[in-house]
């Protein structure tokens, strides 16, 4: 299993615009097929960093899963949002993989 990283440098007077955009997604990425832990916004500290993170299984998943995305009605529709309001000023994608078990569990 693999978890996506999306780390976004957003514009600070667009947050709304972001936040309808994580929306969006919520409903995208599921149908599409990769397991979305959520959209962060920022709320203190920096105004412009935002975060989306999701899971899927391997990167020959992950293609299908973009393929999937890109012929999905509201994931079009989402990235012509994201175009035309121009409030992601940068947006990077790092996946990770977990090498700990998670707190409190032993092998």
């Amino acid at each position: 299993m693999l978890t996506c990283i999306i780390r976004y440098q957003i514009d600070p007077t667009q947050k709304a615009q972001f936040a309808q955009y994580a929306q969006n997604w919520g409903q995208a990425i599921p149908r599409c097929g990769a397991d979305l832990i959520g959209y962060y916004a920022p709320h203190e500290g920096s105004s412009t960093l935002a975060y989306g993170i999701y899971n899927i299984a391997s990167l020959a998943e992950y293609e299908q899963y973009r393929s999937r995305l890109m012929n999905d009605p509201l994931g079009k529709e989402n990235y012509e949002f994201a175009q035309k309001e121009k409030f992601l000023l940068r947006e990077d994608r790092t996946f990770l993989k977990r090498v700990s078990q998670p707190h409190g569990v032993t092998s």
